[in-house]
């Protein structure tokens, strides 16, 4: 049942990731609409994280610069901007483990990430994380060239690391716990207004 769960999951990250991508083509010449988007009690009563979030996936870029993150993120709360990095997190760790979160460009996420999971009440995932950016001489940069040049330099992989999220994932559903945490806080989650996306 855990790895129908995570399969599916994975589907619906592919696809929303699909739509990020596209967003992220913005700037070569793809043509573009303004959408308007709400998110009210119904988007958030269906306990989809990853529909909830939807206006963050297709306006805040982790391609450029923390400062443009940043910028990106200010129309956003608090509560939305953990989840965000939580399910990009997820998304990355569940596909390629801590190398690939951290060699892609969601590695940019993983300090709101390592806060979301103390947010939540999820100890555990905020200790994996932390314990994984121990690993780097440093905290790990929020640049993707300088986290690669880094991540080259490790004497240690992330492979207990990757085990002890699997394991976490399995006993109680990090999914599942954010979507309680999001109908518990839903005034930090509603959106409505107008968004950047692809003309198909």
């Amino acid at each position: 049942m855990c790895n129908i769960v995570r399969q599916a999951r994975q589907l619906l990250l592919i696809i929303l990731l699909g739509q990020f991508v596209l967003s992220c083509s913005l700037d070569t010449g793809t043509r573009t609409k303004m959408e308007h988007m709400k998110i009210d009690e119904k988007v958030i009563e269906a306990r989809d994280p990853m529909k909830v979030i939807q206006p963050l996936w297709l306006s805040v870029s982790i391609e450029d610069s923390k400062d443009e993150y940043e910028k990106n993120l200010q129309p956003f709360s608090s509560h939305q901007r953990a989840v965000f990095a939580m399910m990009w997190y997820i998304y990355e760790v569940d596909n390629g483990g801590h190398s690939q979160f951290y060699s892609n460009s969601t590695g940019i996420v993983w300090e709101d990430a390592m806060n979301g999971f103390e947010l939540i009440g999820l100890i555990e995932g905020k200790e994996i994380i932390e314990e994984s950016a121990k690993r780097f001489e440093t905290r790990p940069s929020f640049d993707r060239t300088e986290r690669r040049i880094a991540l080259d330099k490790l004497d240690k992989n992330f492979d207990d690391l990757d085990s002890r999220f699997y394991k976490l994932d399995r006993a109680v559903n990090i999914t599942e716990r954010i979507a309680d945490y999001i109908l518990k806080n839903k005034a930090g989650f509603y959106f409505e207004g107008h968004v950047e996306v692809p003309v198909e």
